[in-house]
């Protein structure tokens, strides 16, 4: 549903983006102010846009609270198809293909200056779509990292695992200790987690190659991932049931589970999840596929766009930029809205000063996950993640509960993902 037949490919649609814009107009003039509107969903925007709207009486904005995920980008796209998509939306990175691919968002490259320094690499190759382009500013992000009963590991003698090598041997030990506990359980009902440890890996999903896509979901950095989690899951060293059940909040508040590979948001869940267990967490980084690393995912985060139908593309890129760069909107966003910011040095600013309440034991939290963040690998994303990832909920999750072929599964979603952009008219390389 998040394309049209009549587009063949990303490079069409990125010419027409950076044609449909070109008469946009700026300034407040004669009638008033300059009128944006903005569809957002973080918590708190409106109080972080007052600042804005304060501060600038020539151009303000309106923000128009929306839901988030496939929702927002399919009103967008119907918004858009009747030239009445918003000045500006927030976008989650692997929305921004498909966005692009249906002539909804405008290229901003020629109105930035500089913005490209504030963010790490891997966060901004994911705005350019790994073009000159540049079709969003990056907002919040997600880079993952482990996480463990600290009391626990001791109790166990377990060492943090610093390998993808160690991580198996750990969950080993941890079932040899006592064969009531496990270390963590592979989860199938969120992609994010899967193709953010793909991420790590070296994987590129999605390229573009002219007029062809390249789709490599089934690749080698892939396969790696999927083999290893599923070795761990057939020989019942990891769980296989899914996250966010009430069974899976009882395992890890009661220690039946010492740990979660998760992102820089999951003290939030953890206090929700396993209240009783505040102060006896840490954080580490992810471990490594190859010792001394420092690679990282992402698993979640979002960007401020700007649409073709503004008419006001200056102005906006303007609201954008400040939203994303300036010290005092970054620290409102981390207070009203809870967001762990993109720009890098907002990650250790004063409203970061401090850990999460529920890793008070952790002074250094945010400190570390800066160091981590820097580590964000490049990731490609294409028009069709959301088939790609309700395959990867299906296939997987039948994998986990058999103790299957994870491999297989693998193929599975690879081919569903290739077999839908052919229908929509993609070219898509062998």
């Amino acid at each position: 549903m998040h394309q049209r037949t009549t587009v063949a490919a990303l490079t069409a649609a990125l010419t027409t983006a950076a044609l449909a814009g070109c008469g946009s107009s700026d300034g407040g003039g004669s009638d008033g102010p300059v009128d944006l509107t903005y569809w957002a969903w973080a918590p708190g925007m409106e109080q972080v846009v007052e600042l804005w709207n304060e501060a600038n009486p020539d151009i303000q904005v309106t923000v128009k609270e929306q839901a988030a995920g496939d929702d927002l980008v399919t009103r967008t796209i119907t918004a858009a198809q009747a030239g009445e998509a918003p000045d500006l939306v927030q976008a989650e990175y692997q929305a921004l293909p498909t966005l692009v691919s249906n002539d909804v968002l405008a290229d901003i490259s020629g109105e930035l200056d500089g913005a490209e320094e504030q963010f790490a690499p891997g966060l901004w190759q994911q705005v350019t779509l790994g073009t000159d382009a540049v079709y969003a500013l990056p907002q919040d992000s997600g880079p993952m990292m482990f996480y463990y009963r600290e009391d626990l590991f001791a109790e166990y003698g377990l060492e943090v695992p610093t390998t993808w090598e160690e991580f198996a041997d750990t969950a080993r030990a941890v079932r040899d200790a006592d064969p009531d506990t496990y270390l963590t359980t592979f989860s199938a009902n969120d992609a994010g987690l899967f193709a953010g440890l793909a991420q790590q890996a070296g994987a590129r999903w999605w390229t573009a190659d002219g007029e062809t896509w390249r789709v490599a979901i089934d690749d080698e950095a892939t396969r790696r991932v999927a083999e290893f989690w599923g070795g761990l899951v057939a020989e019942d060293a990891v769980l296989n049931e899914p996250m966010y059940t009430p069974a899976w909040n009882q395992a890890i508040n009661t220690g039946e589970q010492l740990a979660w590979v998760s992102a820089v948001w999951a003290p939030g869940t953890l206090s929700t999840a396993a209240p009783d267990t505040a102060g006896s967490w840490a954080m580490a980084p992810l471990p490594q596929w190859e010792e001394g690393g420092n690679a990282t995912g992402s698993w979640g985060g979002s960007t401020t766009a700007v649409t073709n139908d503004g008419q006001h593309r200056e102005a906006a890129v303007e609201f954008a930029t400040w939203l994303n760069t300036d010290p005092e909107a970054l620290a409102a966003l981390v207070t009203e809205g809870g967001i762990y910011p993109a720009a890098t040095a907002a990650q250790t600013g004063d409203a970061l000063a401090g850990p999460p309440a529920f890793f008070e034991n952790q002074p250094d939290f945010y400190a570390r996950a800066a160091e981590i963040a820097q580590g964000t690998a490049p990731a490609s994303w294409g028009p069709n993640v959301n088939v790609a990832y309700g395959a990867f909920n299906d296939a997987f999750a039948a994998a986990a509960e058999s103790r299957g072929d994870f491999a297989e599964a693998l193929a599975t979603v690879h081919r569903a993902t290739v077999d839908d952009m052919e229908s929509h008219g993609f070219q898509v390389a062998e």
